[in-house]
């Protein structure tokens, strides 16, 4: 599929060494966009920016961590200096760390505040005046942030923790269009249901890593590359159009 609008940009793509991150930064770099890969792990970042260099696109990889500062102003500075300013951002770190809360596992819950909330924030933070750079020129700018279909489903025993982070990232979604809506920049929330990722393999309890197996097994998942679908989708209309928020869920997932 071919999307207009995407050839030219410059974008950034958290978590990008994995999953949606991943298959995003793929799709935009086979549309015409410039792309800056940012994930800690150097090797498979490399990997995945050699081979979208390989098959004709442009690609950095970024060595950063989005809970660290110096890290993030460090890969902000190699953005700039390799590419310029920047028109869009996808925001797809994060971790995901499901325990009962009377564990009280309270490094669990600084990592996924750190990531899935506060790493949010650095990263936009650092871009949003290239975002609003970009507007003011009369270009299409982007900020996507990728949630979770857990801000909004109780259901999910154990996860209490998790998906207030996911909320957050929701509600600041929507409150941040207030700010960037006026002046031209494009908000966007995505919230994915099972999805292939590495989520749950960062999961210590093995009765919940088997729940999720379970789950997925019972209902599937949406591929990576189906996400990078939507992100590519709602960042390629005309810049008048703006899609703020956007569930996706595999058909059988209720």
């Amino acid at each position: 599929m071919s999307y207009e609008n995407l050839a030219g940009r410059t974008a950034v793509v958290t978590g990008a060494a994995s999953g949606i991150g991943e298959a995003t930064a793929v799709l935009l770099a086979e549309q015409g966009a410039r792309v800056a890969l940012l994930a800690r792990r150097g090797e498979r970042l490399e990997a995945i920016a050699g081979k979208i260099r390989a098959d004709g696109g442009q690609a950095l990889a970024v060595v950063a961590d989005v809970t660290d500062d110096a890290s993030v102003a460090a890969a902000v500075e190699r953005v700039h200096t390799a590419y310029g300013a920047v028109d869009l951002v996808v925001n797809n770190a994060g971790v995901m760390l499901p325990n009962p809360i009377v564990d009280a596992r309270v490094d669990e819950w600084q990592r996924m505040i750190d990531t899935n909330v506060t790493g949010v924030l650095r990263v936009i933070g650092a871009f949003a005046g290239d975002l609003d750079e970009a507007a003011a020129q009369g270009r299409s700018a982007d900020l996507v942030n990728v949630s979770s279909i857990g801000a909004h489903v109780t259901g999910f025993t154990n996860y209490a923790v998790y998906g207030a982070t996911k909320a957050a990232v929701t509600h600041l979604s929507a409150l941040l269009r207030n700010e960037f809506g006026p002046r031209g920049v494009r908000v966007t929330n995505i919230e994915p249901g099972l999805t292939e990722s590495e989520l749950a393999t960062h999961i210590d309890n093995d009765g919940l890593r088997a729940q999720v197996g379970g789950m997925v097994e019972a209902m599937g998942t949406l591929a990576a590359a189906e996400l990078a679908d939507v992100v590519a989708y709602v960042t390629s209309r005309p810049r008048h159009v703006n899609l703020r928020q956007v569930m996706v869920l595999p058909t059988a997932q209720v």
